[in-house]
């Protein structure tokens, strides 16, 4: 009998041991993962503002994100947003009404190298706006700035496409026009819908202006093949046309519909609709939000 206690107690210490060194792991592992996650992020940024080895970001390059949440409470449903506070290296929490108005400028106590954790956001929301009030993250939209002047903003996007989700991010110049657009995710299927990730797709987007991106339409009309060298000019699918080649090219074709991929209309139309609804639901929020700061002389970090 103590022979059976004793093998016992030695397979429960062993167990115990065991399940510490796998939850080390896995907390190690999955820390791990969220780095790479948010490493893969700033280099998706850093890509569409035309960054790169060979030109990296200078070190005054600051990213702000900008974080909404959906802000429920017993009068209402509003938009907060969890945003720097300007010169101050802290953040705040704004609570708006769909009118633009301010509701509530709420100070969080949150560091700045916690804000991109999203319990720790959490956590600095709730403690501000106490337990009668519910909310949840809904989505980010990140202003590159440098030496203070806004460079562009970059806006994740997700939505269905012929398979599973699509997940893209859209670059906005400061005038709302299109900088560039990146598929950062997809299980579209290869040589069909996977081709929506391609120079000669991706970028029929570029250089359109906000109003060419609320009147976005697909065409299965066949893509030019002087348009196409002119979208994969310098993609490293093929060297770059010369400059003056590539501005009569840009004024050519930059008011054309997107051109389908052939045998893929499903997925190139769900791109389409998607940057589409991401640029339009975007600006529309940035707009509010700079409603809500200049009608209360709040300066915005960015």
């Amino acid at each position: 009998m103590k022979e059976i206690f004793r093998i016992a107690a030695a397979l429960t210490v062993s167990c115990l041991i065991a399940g510490g060194v796998m939850g080390g792991v896995f907390m190690a592992t999955a820390k791990a993962k969220k780095r790479n996650e948010i490493l893969a992020i700033q280099q998706t940024m850093t890509g569409l503002l035309g960054y790169s080895q060979d030109r990296p970001a200078p070190p005054n390059l600051r990213l702000h994100t900008l974080y909404r949440y959906i802000v429920a409470d017993e009068a209402a449903t509003r938009s907060g947003y969890l945003l720097p506070a300007a010169g101050r290296g802290a953040y705040e929490f704004w609570i708006i009404a769909l009118d633009g108005r301010l509701v509530k400028r709420l100070p969080l106590k949150l560091a700045p190298e916690a804000a991109a954790d999203e319990q720790e956001r959490r956590r600095a929301i709730a403690a501000a706006l106490g337990h009668r009030t519910s909310f949840q993250e809904a989505d980010a939209i990140t202003v590159a700035a440098l030496d203070g002047k806004r460079l562009a903003y970059l806006l994740p996007g997700k939505f269905p496409g012929y398979k599973t989700a699509i997940h893209l991010m859209v670059a906005l110049n400061p005038d709302f026009s299109v900088q560039g657009v990146e598929i950062t995710a997809h299980e579209e299927d290869p040589g069909l819908g996977g081709e929506i990730e391609k120079a000669y797709f991706k970028n029929q987007f570029k250089d359109k202006t906000l109003d060419d991106i609320k009147a976005l339409a697909v065409t299965r009309a066949p893509l030019p093949e002087e348009q196409r060298r002119y979208l994969e000019s310098g993609s490293g699918v093929r060297g770059a046309l010369p400059e003056a080649d590539i501005n009569r090219l840009r004024a050519r074709y930059q008011n054309e519909e997107i051109h389908a991929i052939s045998g893929a209309t499903i997925s190139s139309s769900a791109v389409a609709s998607g940057v589409k609804r991401t640029v339009r639901n975007s600006v529309h929020r940035l707009m509010l939000l700079e409603q809500a700061a200049r009608e209360n002389g709040i300066p915005m970090e960015f």
